[in-house]
């Protein structure tokens, strides 16, 4: 069995992490994840940013029901805990730390520290808290005392460094042909995985462009203890997005993909009309965006932020089947071509990734 160091770190079978992706919950995938042997992530961003999709919501504390942010993640991660109690799963949780989501920031990182002091199997199986999107280094002391393992997520080298400094247990690499929110420099997962392993101590998961065992293997290869996968996931049977988007993956092939302005920053979406009529807005309003320069927010033009609101108004109201919706994924959605269970999709990449590992000495003349 693939066996490797981030395993050890998070008390996991298989060395893949599934991604925490917003504005939709993740609840249901990361049950799924976590009870096949992954480390399982509950996304909270759609939440920070007051966004989560009506059915998502219903899921997460039930009809009708409301709350704080705080209340509501501990909602979340207590249901989670029964979702995986038969089968052990270990899950985390991510949360974004960008100081535009203020208050609500606090309390997602407030809520996930109680549950862990307040409950001893919260403290032995949600282990990893991974932050992402703003300075980890303010945090440090509070998530370490936690007692949780903290990753974080980063776009370079500089940030890399950073975060060891700051005293994280494992850095997240991630590469620019990712899904949704990528980073403002277009460096992608085979110079920066690379590039980050060598300069720091910590271990290195790497995320972006990874579907497979064939991927997990260059992972590996490129010095990492493990990959973390969104788009993969998302076209899973488990996944708690809508169908229309599990079949946008589905149909696009690799260079379906485009970046454009989303909401914080640049984002990679599936291509259709919507995509390209935002990437039109973005050439025109806010060109800065390809040139790796952040947005004035307070001075941009209106007319793009509401280009963006309308197209993802679409997915947060249950996803309409057409082309005005924004669909995000990264460039890996031109390899993905069926729809597995969870459990399938885990055990398939770690068994291809060892035939990948054991054929090498064959294809070495």
């Amino acid at each position: 069995m693939l066996t490797t160091e981030l395993c050890s770190i998070a008390g996991i079978r298989y060395p893949i992490i599934q991604a925490g992706m917003g504005p939709w919950s993740t609840s249901g995938l990361c049950a799924a994840v976590a009870n096949a042997g992954g480390l399982g992530i509950i996304s909270t961003s759609g939440l920070a940013m007051g966004m989560m999709a009506p059915q998502a919501m219903e899921w997460l504390v039930g009809p009708g029901e409301t709350g704080t942010p705080y209340e509501v993640v501990k909602r979340i991660l207590y249901r989670t805990k029964e979702a995986t109690a038969e089968a052990r799963g270990i899950f985390g949780i991510n949360c974004p730390l960008a100081v535009e989501w203020g208050e609500s920031r606090n309390q997602i990182v407030q809520a996930a520290i109680d549950v862990r002091n307040e409950d001893a199997e919260m403290r032995d199986r949600f282990r990893v808290i991974i932050t992402s999107a703003g300075n980890p280094a303010p945090w440090a002391e509070t998530i370490k005392a936690s007692g949780a393992k903290w990753f974080h997520v980063v776009p370079s080298v500089y940030h890399a460094k950073k975060c060891e400094q700051a005293g994280v247990d494992a850095v997240i690499a991630s590469g620019h042909e990712g899904g949704m929110h990528i980073s403002w420099e277009p460096v992608h997962t085979m110079v920066l995985l690379p590039a980050v392993v060598k300069v720091v101590k910590v271990p290195v998961i790497g995320t972006g462009g990874f579907s497979d065992g064939a991927t997990l293997a260059a992972a590996l290869a490129l010095g990492a203890v493990g990959v973390q996968m969104g788009t993969r996931f998302i076209a899973t049977k488990e996944s708690d997005f809508v169908d229309p988007w599990k079949q946008q993956i589905l149909q696009k092939g690799e260079r379906d993909t485009m970046v454009a302005r989303g909401i914080a920053g640049p984002a990679r979406y599936l291509k259709n009309s919507a995509a390209v009529e935002l990437a039109d807005i973005t050439v025109k309003k806010s060109p800065n965006l390809y040139l790796g320069q952040a947005d004035d927010l307070t001075t941009l033009d209106p007319d793009i932020m509401a280009k963006e609101m309308e197209s993802w108004m679409g997915v947060i109201e249950g996803g309409r089947e057409d082309e005005k919706v924004l669909w995000a994924g990264g460039e890996v959605a031109g390899r993905i071509e069926d729809l597995p269970t969870v459990k399938e999709l885990i055990e398939r990449t770690c068994q291809e990734a060892e035939e990948v590992i054991l054929s090498l000495p064959r294809n070495i003349k």
